[in-house]
């Protein structure tokens, strides 16, 4: 697989925006999003899983299969101009081996960066540390073959999400696995379901990795998870999320009452088809 420049160049700014500054990432599901997220100012997208399943019919958790995710982030990154990192869930597959062929499919898309669970399923168990840091050393191995080491391997545990184990060890669990992760070749340790700012100052004081967080409505704003030391921030579905109550809301007055108030304010037609034209 040859990757050109501008790939390595991407992966290179989505690396350093995870660094240098505080990454502020919305999820993006389909090349539409992608295209009015990028034309908003986003310096960098990541896909959600459970939107792109969403928009395929399916459940998230792996109901659609690798083929189908790759191809809707190959749709998203040639939408547009910014780094692309992908949701690629478990792997799509327990083994080191299908987690490689993952990360091929996913350079081969023209993404830059991948997400990837330490869940064997929804609601856990999890890999143990050691299994899943196979994992991410067959994902950084695959990266540098295919031609992009410099590809960022966001590395999400799920300790907090699925609450494994006691509560009062689960900070200590985290830390072993970002210790264990970092040795393996991750660039970030990702916590979905850990929002208490105390605990997160704690893990970005000790961990060896930068530290990333899911927020939503009612938690942490931006500047709050940036003074914790969180250093990259996404909101997984919830965009998405936001899209579709838009959808069930305008239906809803239509069918109601006949009338279009909730349309009022959207992007018109020529702002939309606009970021596909030329």
């Amino acid at each position: 697989m040859t990757v050109d420049q501008s790939a390595k160049d991407k992966a290179q700014r989505l690396r350093t925006l995870g660094t240098d500054t505080v990454l502020v990432l919305p999820n993006a599901w389909d090349a539409g999003s992608a295209a009015v997220m990028a034309a908003a100012g986003a310096p960098a997208i990541a896909t959600t899983s459970g939107g792109v399943a969403w928009s395929l019919g399916r459940g998230d958790g792996e109901q659609a299969t690798r083929d189908e995710m790759l191809a809707a982030a190959a749709r998203i990154a040639a939408a547009v101009d910014v780094p692309v990192t992908v949701d690629v869930e478990s792997g799509y597959g327990a083994a080191p081996a299908e987690v490689a062929k993952t990360v091929a499919a996913v350079v081969a898309a023209g993404a830059v960066g991948i997400n990837l669970e330490d869940s064997r399923a929804a609601g856990g168990p999890l890999f143990t540390p050691e299994e899943q840091a196979g994992r991410i050393a067959a994902a950084r191995t695959a990266a540098t073959e295919t031609g992009l080491s410099e590809l960022v391997i966001n590395a999400r545990t799920d300790v907090y999400l699925f609450g494994i184990g006691e509560e009062s060890g689960r900070l200590d669990d985290v830390l072993a696995r970002a210790a264990a992760y970092a040795e393996a070749g991750a660039d970030g340790i990702f916590v979905p379901g850990l929002l208490d700012l105390a605990v997160l100052t704690d893990l970005a004081d000790r961990s060896p990795l930068p530290v990333n967080a899911m927020a939503g409505p009612g938690g942490p704003g931006v500047a709050e998870l940036a003074r914790a030391g969180v250093r990259r921030v996404s909101v997984g579905t919830g965009v998405a999320q936001a899209a579709y109550t838009a959808a069930r809301r305008a239906t809803l007055e239509l069918l109601e009452s006949g009338t279009y108030d909730s349309l009022d304010d959207s992007l018109d037609f020529f702002q939309m088809n606009g970021l596909f034209s030329g």
